[in-house]
Formats: structure tokens, C-alpha cells, sequence
């Protein structure tokens, strides 16, 4: 197949694909070009709108695309009960008040303003009124600003800005015009009707400035009438907004940006900016209209995209990169498989940030305020430190977690930058068949691939190592390095005689100590004159039956894959072509293994813990790590190793991860519980873990400093009858007795989620997830709704 020297550059062309291993027949060729689904790649929005979506680089976890950050946390308020009666206190008060004043029942009212003017105004006496009409104009305006103050001072009192900003500004236009509108118009009756000392003063202090006569002329009257009209209007005017809502309503688009962010002939993302840069405007131009026609999905913008970054550092793959876009627009540089898409998808990708969504943050005090609400989502970032989840059965790890994992890393095959191993139970729970380029079902007669033992290598001591691991590394009691010697003292020699590794029947035949077959391997080596071979086979041959001989365990674990189900399955011949997880070193493969758990439940925990040790020694030696490549176990139980956990924590440094599912934390040896969860960056403990599996994710999650108040009331006792009195009527307006609160703020170290809260306080469809990138940066633990 032509790839535009995509991957060909790599030496390794799609028809090095490791094919079927017997008689099974191969399935059909790809077609050389396989037509872009109309499917939106992201929710409802086309690839245009898509490409276009804003995506800020935020904390790790969040789903970046359209994400909005979360307003600033506001105080806790006054209840809205509080805030009710204080407004109806404060306005009962203010009208008490001023009918106390109007009415000359406060003493000693008149005393401030006699001090600042003339004494011939006012008749003698402390109570005496204005003499002349100059005294009774000073005392209009004396009562105009103490009313201004009287209001000012109620409203401070009252909280009035509080309720209005949460009852009328909360609920935005129109409604908030409206209201400002009606309350300008009560104003403007109380005004006018001399309810509010307003027109008056402001007249009396015109004329003291300009002369009575400016009012022998009506246009000068008018003129001042309008200009207080408008005066009491504009407090209302600038509360309500009206001037943004009359140019909302006249659509003259008060709220569009003022200037773009970049020149007005810039390029958008759905033009391919960085072709245009680089030269390249006919292809650019080809995409462009690709993308705006519908002919592309997001497959396709991110392989070629991917493609270019590839290609920018080899002018030869830029040129047939360059070519392949203007011949075939956005079916250039195809996946050897030739697909553009997966059949169906369950979950929400985002290809260009890699991330694929989970769900979102639940509101609750254990997550940060600011990621409540926010997408959780993860990307090759944050799987290249590795994934461990612990659930019991139907927590929803399969659905929920490892079946969208195994989608994005498929997606991103598919646009060239990643690799994915997905190793799980028959019944199709990680996928369709068509999702993947090779499906291995062991045991299953109608499987067209094979799998290789030996992992792919022809070294003896290599293949020895891994094969032992997977063998007898859950055996407590036995070395794992003695095993691997045990089987290079075979599997050397055999291959010296016969140009490859044994099979299942052979090497069991050898491991059991037949006289048969091991004289017939001593005979071909001595014929062959392969003397360093025959002094390791004597050293086994003597070694055997001795104290702690691992041979017997082996041949015992080995004998679980030596079943008739099994007997087409880990042939060696010189026609067998098994597939290899080495081919994952250098294609974009998506494979699935299939294992027999039901029929064959030990042969299966063997095979994922082979799968696991021979997954971690070749993405270790991988000489070219461009690809992330990712191994997903559904069921991690009795696998892990204390190798393997060593080969996990290496993984995060050559562009590899590991996802691993459990039903408990005690499926791993008690010995390797803390090396366990402190080689996996990011740990998930999904509703149903045990208190014991929730002590555990407790001490790995650590403790916090949070601030704690302790506030304790104490009763209020009133000793005089006026104060009874007042106690009396609030306890009457707020159903409480009057108390007075101490409070106490202590700095506490407390665990972020505690064994009992994560056993019992989870709720169904919830887990706790922290993370970590592969640069170090962390998430505390967030409490995540699966699928919200």
C-alpha cells in the first residue's frame, strides 16, 4: 500500500505485518481508499466548527475542548431570609425616622443648621422655626441632604445592593431592565409628587446662585425639569444596563470583540496555517476545501497533521506528502490498514489535544472548586505514567474506563501516533472485530493470527528471561532468574540444532526431563559440532532432580498450554509466522488478544502475565519511541510481578504506558502492594473498593491542610426591659433566640479521602481518580461521574 513514505521511512512497509500462522485464510486486502465518515468528530459540531473550538491549556484531566473556566468562588452570603427582613427593617426604620423629623418629635433637630446661618432666620428657642422666607428655604435643602442621608444610611444597613445583585442583576436582561425600568418610573412619581424632597431644594439652591429672576423665563423652567428628570433616571439607566440592552435590541452587536486577535487576513485552523507558512498554499488550498465540504473527519486532519510534523525535518517525505495531497485531498498518507475511522465509537475524542473523555467532576467539597463541573478527560500524558483501576465486578472499569481508552488509542493509530495492545476476555467488550488491524483469540480454532511465546527475539537468554517471568513469576517461593537459566539451558541448544525455539509439546518434553529427547538433542549437537551447546544441555542434564530445581514448576505451567484446545496455537516451525508484540515497535497497530478465561482460567492468567513481561521488555528497547505505545490488561489479576512492576515504572521514560485493571488490590502479592501503587502515576478507585483496598489509595493519596471553623453559640441574657424587648421581637421576625457565636479557625492535616469514604460514601457510576504527567505535574484526587 502507498503511504506517502509515512511509515515505509521506519523500514517497515504494511505487508510486515505479521499474517496468519495455518491454514485460516487471510482476510481480505484494504481497499486503497476507504471514504471519510460524515460523522461529527467531537459531540454535534462538524470538523469546520470542530477545528475552530477553542482548546486552553488547563490543569492535567481537564477536558481542554470548549472549555470554560469556572467563575471565581464567591463568599458564603446572608440567607435570603436575612437579607429580606433587614430590607424590611431598614425601610420600616428609615419611614419611622423621617416621620419622627417631620413631625418635630426629634429634639434638637434644628440646632446644626442655626449654627451656619444667621440668627434673624429662626424665632428664639431651640425649637424655633424659620422667620423669614430665607429660613425656611435653608431648612428645604437642611431636610433634602438629611433625607439623602437617611436613605444612603438605610440602604447600607439594609444590604440593599445584596438583594438587588442576587434577585435582579442575577437574572439578567430583560428582566433587569424591566425592573430598573419600573422602579425609575416610581421614582419619578415620588419626585414630582414631593413624596422625595427633591425638586424644591434643587430650585431654591438654583435661584440662590443664579438670581430669582432666571425663572421669569419657561424654557429656563423646562430646561431644569428636564435635567432633574434625567437626573433621577440615570442611577436607574447605568443599574439596568439599558444602553447595552437598546443596542442589543436595535442588533447593532454591543457584545461583538473589538479588534481579532491576530491580522484580519490570518489564516483560521480549518485553512492549514502551518502549510501556508511553510510554502505549500496548493495543498493547503486542496485541505481547505477537503475540510469545508465534508469530504474529512478528525482522523483525517490529525494524521496529516501528524503526517507534516513527521515530514517537516525529511524534505523527501514533505515532497510525497506535498503530492499525495493534491491526488487524493484527505485520504493522503493512509494507515497501512487503510480505514479512517473506527465502526462505531462510544465515547467523546478530542484527536487534536489526544484526549478522550470520561466523564466530568462531580460537585462536591472534595474536588477543588475550580475543576467542579469540568470535563475529565486522558490523553498519552498522562497513560505514559500508567494506569492502575480497582473496582469489584460491574463497577464499570470495562465500560466505563479500559473500552474508551482502547477507542482513543485506536483513533490515534489510525492518525499514525500511537500503538495499542488490548488484552482482555472473549465476548468482544474491547471492540468490534473491524477495530482493530490483528485479533489473536487463543483457543479459538477460527483465530487467523497466532502468538509468539518468545516475543519475536532469537536471542536464547532474551526469550528465557521474558518466558520464565511469565512462567513462574508469581511463584513466591522461586528466583525467576534460576527459571530463565534453566530454560536458556534449553532453549539454546535446541535452537543451535533446529534454527528456532521449541514449541509447547518439545520444550515441555525437555523441561520433564524425557531421555528420548533430550539424547536426540545431545546427539544433534554433538553431530553438529555445537560444543558450548552441549556443555549447557549436560549442565541441566546434572542440575536436575537437585535441590530447588525450578524444572518440575516450569514444566508444570507449561503443561497448562500444552491442552488440544491449544494445540494449533505457539507453533515455532519454519512455517509458522506467529504475530510478535514486536511489531509494535515501529507500525501503528491496533491488536486485541482474546484469552480463554472461562475454559482455561490459569492458561490465561500465564498468558497475560507473558504478555505483560514481553510488553515491557521490548518498549524498554525500542530504538525508535516516536509511537506512544500503550498495553491495556481488563484484567489484571494474578499477573503482576515484582519484574514487571520494575518494567512499568520504566515505561513512563520511553514513550510507553500501561493501563491495569483489578477487583482488589489483594489480586497482587501483600509484598507488592507499595511497590505497586507507587509505580503507577495515575490511580483509580472506582464505588464497591473494600476499606481495605480504600486504606491503601488513602495513604498513597496522602493528607491536605484545610482550614476548619468551630463556631459555638452562646445565649444572650438582656438585663434591661428595652433590650428584652428587642431580643423578643427578633427571635419573633427570625425564629431564633439571640446568641453570640465564638468562633475557633484551626489549620488541620486531614487525609483527602479517607478508607471509610471511599468504601462507603462513593456513590454508583463515581470513582476517584488522581493523575500525573509524564513531566511530573499532578491532580489531587477528584471525584469523577463516569459518564456525566
Amino acid at each position: 500500500m502507498d503511504t506517502e513514505g509515512t511509515y515505509d521511512a521506519r523500514g517497515r512497509g504494511a505487508d510486515r505485518v505479521p499474517r496468519p500462522a495455518g491454514p485460516p485464510p487471510a482476510a481480505p486486502p484494504p481497499p486503497a481508499y476507504a471514504p471519510a465518515p460524515r460523522r461529527p468528530p467531537s459531540g454535534d459540531a462538524g470538523v469546520e466548527a470542530w477545528l475552530r473550538t477553542p482548546r486552553p491549556v488547563r490543569e492535567p484531566g481537564v477536558w481542554r475542548y470548549g472549555h470554560t473556566p469556572r467563575p471565581p468562588e464567591k463568599p458564603d452570603g446572608v440567607s435570603d431570609r436575612s437579607l429580606l427582613v433587614g430590607v424590611l427593617i431598614s425601610v420600616l426604620s428609615g419611614l419611622l425616622l423621617w416621620s419622627l423629623w417631620r413631625n418635630g418629635y426629634i429634639p434638637y433637630r434644628l440646632v446644626p443648621l442655626k449654627l451656619f446661618t444667621p440668627g434673624d432666620w429662626w424665632y428664639a428657642g431651640t425649637f424655633g422655626g424659620p422667620r423669614t422666607i430665607e429660613g425656611a428655604d435653608a431648612l428645604t435643602v437642611y431636610e433634602a441632604v438629611l433625607f439623602g442621608l437617611l436613605v444612603y444610611g438605610c440602604g447600607r444597613m439594609g444590604n440593599w445592593s445584596e438583594i438587588f445583585r442576587r434577585h435582579v442583576a442575577g437574572r439578567g436582561q430583560p428582566f433587569l431592565g424591566l425592573v430598573t425600568a419600573a422602579g425609575g418610573a416610581l421614582a419619578e412619581l415620588l419626585v414630582w409628587k414631593d413624596a422625595v424632597p427633591l425638586v424644591r431644594p434643587v430650585l431654591i439652591l438654583v435661584a440662590s446662585v443664579a438670581g430669582g429672576e432666571i425663572y421669569q423665563s419657561q424654557t429656563v423652567v423646562n430646561v431644569l425639569y428636564t435635567l432633574i428628570a434625567v437626573a433621577v433616571l440615570w442611577p436607574f439607566a447605568r443599574l439596568g444596563h439599558w444602553r447595552a440592552l437598546l443596542a442589543t435590541r436595535l442588533g447593532k452587536g454591543a457584545a461583538e470583540p473589538e479588534a481579532p486577535a491576530g491580522p484580519p487576513d490570518a489564516p483560521t485552523p480549518e485553512q492549514w496555517p502551518e502549510l501556508r507558512a511553510a510554502g505549500l498554499t496548493d495543498a493547503a488550498e486542496a485541505l481547505t476545501a477537503e475540510v469545508r465540504t465534508g469530504r474529512m473527519n478528525d482522523v483525517d486532519v490529525a494524521r496529516l497533521r501528524h503526517a507534516w510534523t513527521v515530514g517537516t525535518g525529511h524534505p523527501e517525505r514533505l515532497a510525497a506528502l506535498t503530492e499525495a495531497v493534491l491526488r487524493a485531498g484527505g485520504a493522503a498518507a493512509l494507515h497501512p490498514s487503510g480505514a479512517r475511522d473506527l465502526p462505531r465509537r462510544t465515547a467523546r475524542h478530542d484527536l487534536l489535544t489526544g484526549q478522550v473523555r470520561l466523564g466530568g467532576c462531580a460537585d462536591d467539597p472534595h474536588n477543588p472548586y475550580a475543576r467542579r463541573g469540568s470535563g475529565i478527560a486522558l490523553e498519552p500524558a498522562l497513560l505514559g505514567t500508567s494506569l492502575l483501576a480497582v473496582g469489584p465486578p460491574g463497577a464499570g472499569k470495562t465500560a466505563r474506563l479500559v473500552r474508551p481508552v482502547v477507542e482513543s488509542l485506536a483513533l490515534q493509530a489510525l492518525a499514525g501516533r500511537a500503538a495499542v495492545l488490548a488484552v482482555g476476555g472473549a465476548g468482544g467488550e474491547l471492540g468490534p472485530d473491524d477495530a482493530f488491524d490483528v485479533v489473536v483469540r487463543i483457543g479459538d480454532p477460527a483465530s487467523v493470527h497466532d502468538f509468539d511465546l518468545y516475543g519475536g527475539t532469537t536471542d536464547p537468554d532474551e526469550a528465557a528471561g521474558v518466558l520464565a517471568e511469565g512462567l513462574v513469576g508469581d511463584v513466591t517461593h522461586l528466583d525467576s532468574r534460576r527459571a530463565a537459566t534453566v530454560l536458556a539451558q534449553l532453549l539454546g541448544p535446541y535452537r543451535a540444532v533446529h534454527g528456532h525455539f521449541p514449541g509447547v509439546p518439545a520444550l515441555r518434553e525437555l523441561l520433564d526431563g524425557d531421555l528420548a529427547a533430550t539424547g536426540a538433542l545431545r546427539e544433534a549437537l554433538g553431530a553438529g559440532g555445537h560444543q558450548t551447546m552441549l556443555r549447557e544441555l549436560e549442565a541441566r542434564t546434572r542440575q536436575k532432580g537437585g535441590a530447588g530445581d525450578p524444572g518440575p514448576v516450569l514444566a508444570d505451567r507449561i503443561a497448562l498450554l500444552d491442552r488440544p484446545a491449544f494445540a494449533p496455537f505457539f507453533a515455532t516451525g519454519e512455517d509458522a509466522r506467529p504475530f510478535s508484540l514486536r511489531s509494535l515497535e515501529h507500525l501503528p497497530l491496533r491488536v486485541r488478544i482474546d484469552l480463554p478465561e472461562r475454559a482455561h482460567a490459569e492458561a490465561s492468567r500465564l498468558l497475560t502475565r507473558l504478555v505483560l513481561a514481553q510488553f515491557t521488555a521490548i518498549a524498554a528497547a525500542r530504538a525508535d519511541r516516536s509511537l506512544f505505545v500503550c498495553l491495556v490488561l481488563d484484567d489484571a489479576t494474578h499477573t503482576v510481578t515484582p519484574e514487571t512492576v520494575r518494567g512499568v515504572r520504566r515505561l513512563r521514560s520511553v514513550n510507553a504506558g500501561a493501563l491495569l485493571t483489578l477487583r482488589t488490590v489483594d489480586d497482587v502479592p501483600e509484598g507488592l502492594h507499595t511497590a505497586l501503587l507507587g509505580a503507577f502515576g495515575c490511580c483509580m478507585a472506582f464505588s464497591g473498593v473494600t476499606t481495605w483496598d480504600g486504606k491503601r489509595f488513602a495513604e498513597v493519596w496522602g493528607k491536605e491542610w484545610v482550614e476548619t471553623r468551630e463556631v459555638a453559640q452562646h445565649a444572650v441574657f438582656a438585663d434591661q426591659p428595652f433590650t428584652r424587648a428587642l431580643h423578643g421581637l427578633r427571635k419573633l421576625v427570625t425564629g431564633k433566640a439571640v446568641t453570640r457565636d465564638a468562633v475557633t479557625v484551626r489549620r488541620v492535616e486531614r487525609e483527602r479521602w479517607s478508607a471509610s469514604e471511599l468504601a462507603y460514601q462513593l456513590p454508583a457510576g463515581h470513582a476517584v481518580l488522581s493523575l500525573t504527567t509524564v513531566d511530573g505535574e499532578h491532580a489531587p484526587p477528584l471525584l469523577v461521574e463516569l459518564g456525566g
